[in-house]
């Protein structure tokens, strides 16, 4: 990428705040939003601040958002682990993702409520980012409890780009993007990227094989902009997946080395949206289809000492769905009326038990029909120069219908009976009061419901597959209550930052379960919390910016088992800078500091905290440019995650031993792009 052109250009970009299409110029974070903001905890990025930070993977775009940690447990190729606010999200269950209007977050997954891959997106033709933290946002429903982020893609480029990216451990990414005027009376944009990678693990060649289009074509229609999107992502992979402390310990396999080598999978989705958007409205409507196969071993020989704990989950859905919102605009008041449907058709969600990726029989396969919808209104009024408000009101309803595809016994359990039909509904009111203390000052004070859904699944009748007896389903709909208390002031051009202390509770807590390998509904919680976000440009060539988190969580109910969350980071530090220089150079660092983390509701086995420090450089000359990547520049041993259960290696007790389980970052690697512009 050309850093230099990029951080100089005035970016005319299109984003989502309060719901209407803004123009806006982004240098960087962008948190200077007096003036029309609802809350201290929204904020927009733009393309240069994209351009300029080093990347391991393309799931590390979600660390735009403050206080946000993406990390991994397994292979490229799957989604990420995601913390923010307290939660280990684990792939995103309370934090909704989307991506040109359409929803990337999977209800009733193969693998996680809430799923969320964005290895779909090709970070270089990301035009911009709006992140919403807390509840408060009438236009955002499902999965949006601790926040919500929206990433929108080029529409045309001003030069035409292609690059190579050759790595340590075989890595290699080739990128071709281009846009090209008056096609069809409008703009049309292309791009492909393919990426291969060995991976730097002792045991398996991670054997990456992706690929991403991106065909878009956009054009000015109807007092809007009109545009056509068709994506294509295509991968598989090999996994080291998370591995016991113990065995390292032993020395029966080094920090890189995994327990059961043949774990890996294979993923694709294909989109096809339409987005209009004005200064008046916005009309969404998108088609995907999608698919995981995914093979996991958490436990090793813990349920099958023979055989292996080794399983399959399937998913293979499509997804059709649109949205949209109107503003009626009155003196000194402005009523947003929207909707939003989605139909989610899963052929099969499954569950298999194998063993070198070669099915051994199944434990749940079933066809799901899943629909819901949602009508919002939200009111925002001036009440002086200096005091507005802002009140909304949603409401959503969803029916949940499961078949199961096995009609027969297994091991003497009918699981045929796991059928049923739902449906539930919820009304959330979300607020919030602005005061304006002086051009560069306000402070906010907002609140709202939110929710999650719960795993369709999980909400009808369910036979324990083990002795056939009957599970209480859970609720459909799980609420969350947010409020905040911020603040967010400027000093001239260069500084902005904010300030927010808030507070989140959910009525049922979604946690991790290694020997299953999913999640399943836990107990009710609390978190409460300061963050801290700032934003410094010094001059037109260096600019620093900073985010610190502390975060409190805990489960509100009384148990023997201790009132801690597990997985919960209680701080989260990060600190960048960057440079771009008249002579064509560039570079740019960045820290990322996780603290310790409760791993037991104890409190008794903690994680280590984690730290990694991320660098780049290089040179522009005319239409060329070179750049050079230090990922994990001082090679930390430290973990991306870190899981507290009982499994067993062969030659261990029956009832397996209970261990940290954990998964290691990546030792430093280098990487070299190079680029011509055309």
């Amino acid at each position: 990428m050309i850093a230099s052109a990029v951080l100089l250009a005035t970016i005319a970009a299109q984003v989502v705040a309060d719901d209407k299409i803004e123009k806006i110029t982004i240098l960087g974070h962008d948190t200077d939003l007096i003036g029309s903001a609802i809350s201290a905890s929204e904020g927009f990025v733009g393309e240069a601040e994209i351009s300029v930070r080093p990347l391991l993977r393309t799931g590390e775009l979600m660390e735009l958002v403050p206080g946000m940690v993406a990390t991994q447990h397994s292979g490229s190729g799957k989604a990420n682990q995601y913390f923010l606010r307290g939660f280990n999200l684990d792939h995103g269950t309370d934090f909704a993702t989307f991506v040109d209007g359409m929803p990337v977050n999977m209800r009733t997954h193969g693998h996680g409520q809430g799923y969320t891959d964005i290895n779909f997106i090709i970070p270089e033709l990301v035009a911009n980012m709006a992140y919403k933290k807390g509840p408060y946002y009438a236009e955002t429903g499902d999965f949006s409890g601790a926040g919500s982020a929206f990433f929108n893609t080029q529409s045309r480029l001003e030069q035409g780009f292609a690059q190579i990216t050759l790595g340590e451990d075989q890595y290699q990414r080739l990128l071709l993007a281009n846009s090209q005027a008056k096609v069809l009376g409008g703009e049309l944009l292309y791009a492909i990227e393919q990426q291969s990678y060995a991976g730097p693990w002792t045991d398996i060649d991670e054997d990456v094989d992706k690929i991403n289009v991106l065909v878009k074509h956009s054009q000015q229609r109807w007092g809007g902009e009109l545009s056509i999107t068709a994506m294509a992502y295509d991968n598989s992979w090999n996994s080291a997946d998370q591995i016991p402390q113990r065995a390292v310990d032993s020395g029966l396999i080094d920090q890189l080395g995994s327990i059961d080598p043949s774990l890996g999978g294979d993923s694709s989705r294909y989109s096809l949206s339409a987005n209009w958007d004005s200064q008046q409205g916005s009309l969404s409507v998108y088609a995907i289809d999608y698919d995981l196969d995914l093979f996991s071993n958490f436990t090793y020989f813990l349920d099958d000492p023979v055989n292996g704990d080794q399983f399959e989950q399937v998913d293979n859905r499509r997804i059709y769905g649109a949205s949209g919102h109107w503003h009626i605009d009155a003196q000194s008041m402005r009523t947003t009326l929207g909707f939003e449907t989605r139909y989610d058709d899963i052929g099969e969600v499954g569950l298999y038990k194998s063993t070198d990726k070669q099915r051994r029989g199944a434990v749940r396969s079933d066809q799901v029909d899943e629909l819901s919808w949602a009508l919002y209104a939200k009111n925002e009024r001036d009440w002086s120069n200096n005091f507005r408000t802002s009140v909304g009101l949603r409401y959503d309803y969803y029916d949940f219908d499961v078949t199961s595809r096995i009609d027969h016994n297994i091991n003497d359990v009918d699981l045929s009976a796991n059928n049923g039909q739902r449906d539930a509904n919820l009304l959330s009111v979300k607020g919030s009061a602005t005061y304006k203390l002086s051009d560069t000052a306000e402070v906010y004070i907002a609140a709202g419901q939110g929710f999650h859904s719960n795993d369709a699944r999980g909400t009808t009748s369910v036979v324990d597959p083990n002795d056939g007896s009957q599970i209480d389903p859970v609720d459909p709909l799980v609420k969350s209550h947010g409020a905040e208390l911020g603040m967010r002031f400027n000093v001239g051009s260069s500084f902005n930052s904010s300030i927010s202390l808030w507070t989140l509770s959910l009525d049922s807590e979604l946690l991790f379960v290694g020997d299953a390998g999913n999640t399943e509904a836990s107990r009710p919680s609390k978190r409460k919390g300061i963050e801290l976000t700032s934003y410094y440009r010094i001059n037109d060539i260096w600019t620093l910016d900073l985010e610190y988190t502390v975060t409190d969580s805990e489960f509100t109910n009384y148990s023997e088992d201790g009132d801690k969350v597990p997985g919960a980071i209680n701080q989260v530090l990060q600190l960048g800078a960057s440079a771009v220089f008249e002579n064509g150079w560039f570079a740019s660092a960045r820290l990322r500091h996780f603290g310790e983390r409760p791993l037991l509701e104890n409190d008794q086995i903690k994680s280590e905290p984690s730290s990694i420090v991320n660098a780049q450089f290089g040179k522009n000359w005319g239409a060329f440019g070179l750049k050079l990547e230090l990922l994990n520049l001082f090679d930390r041993k430290d973990h991306d995650i870190d899981y507290f259960y009982a499994s067993r290696l062969p030659g261990e007790p029956a009832d397996g031993i209970e261990d940290n389980h954990f998964h290691p970052i990546e030792p430093r690697t280098i990487r070299l792009t190079a680029q011509y512009h055309f």
